[in-house]
């Protein structure tokens, strides 16, 4: 829709971008990090978050982290190990070739330190943690050696090291998540709030965690900001991409329309009814019983 608007085949029209899912997982661990959520976006000119242009950086590649071959259940296969390597494999390839975008469009661009803010995809939000961490791996193997050892003290055996044997080396990933700390906390935590509340929505859960981060701050600790987000769907797909905030808030500006509806839409996580775990594992087990099934009754009250 963006390139729509960009294009010269644009007619003056606004898009309307929606993304929703479900996520349900059979019995196991994974189950407890499902989700349910949707998004919807108005794409249009003299918007309050603004698209960089021509930074745009993709990776796809085949891979059977995820998939569902059993058309009579709604539950994916997963491959845990090989999930985790192909979301961190992809964000390496995501991040290096954005970055040298960027650095085609502004010299002095040094990843990391030169955004506001570093929001992803969140499967889980461990896995986010791991992820800053990750780009901070990333920005230490590319940094001139000259300037590694002082903006990364201390790190300095860890100079021969290669990203694709790295995937689950600990002691590089203790190592980074120490060293990135203070950065997760101000760049990325802020964006976990709706993650951490309601779990995986697959293809919502990026712009929930730009909602997450949008109420987080203070209308002049948002102006003028940039952030970059990384998108990721298993198989695998994934996009990196940078927004900037607009400088107006002023009183009935869009920016201050904007961030006064995502407070709404957040403080209705506060009205939900918590209720036991088994009643929750009952309900998936009607569902896992009934699926497919047509004509359906319910079961159980429908208010």
């Amino acid at each position: 829709c963006i390139n729509w608007v960009e294009s010269s085949s644009w007619d003056g029209r606004k898009a309307i971008v929606v993304a929703g899912d479900i996520a349900v997982y059979g019995k196991g661990p994974a189950r407890p990090t499902g989700g349910a959520g949707a998004v919807a976006m108005l794409i249009g000119p003299d918007a309050p978050l603004v698209f960089d242009c021509g930074v745009r950086a993709s990776y796809m590649t085949h891979a059977y982290d995820f998939y569902k071959p059993d058309l009579a259940s709604e539950f994916p296969y997963v491959d845990g190990k090989l999930s985790i390597h192909c979301y961190l494999s992809a964000l390496d390839n995501c991040y290096n070739l954005f970055c040298k975008k960027m650095r085609n469009v502004d010299p002095n661009f040094k990843g990391l330190l030169s955004l506001d803010g570093m929001l992803f995809h969140s499967p889980y939000c461990k896995l986010v943690q791991k992820s800053l961490a990750r780009v901070c791996f990333n920005d230490f193997l590319n940094a001139e050696e000259g300037e590694r050892e002082k903006q990364f003290p201390g790190l300095s055996q860890f100079n021969s090291y290669q990203r694709e044997n790295t995937y689950f080396d600990r002691d590089v990933e203790k190592a980074f998540m120490t060293y990135s700390k203070e950065l997760f906390d101000d760049k990325t935590k802020p964006s976990l709030y709706v993650a951490r509340n309601v779990g995986n929505m697959y293809t919502s859960s990026l712009y929930g965690g730009l909602v997450s981060y949008l109420v987080s701050k203070s209308a002049d600790q948002l102006i003028g900001k940039k952030f970059a987000l990384f998108s990721y769907g298993s198989g695998l797909a994934s996009t990196m991409y940078s927004i900037n905030i607009c400088n107006d808030m002023s009183a009935g500006s869009k920016l201050e329309k904007l961030i006064n509806s995502l407070h709404e839409n957040v403080e209705m996580l506060n009205k939900r009814v918590p209720v036991a775990p088994q009643m929750f594992s009952d309900l998936m087990q009607v569902r896992t019983e009934n699926y497919h099934t047509a004509p359906y009754e319910p079961s159980g009250s429908i208010d």
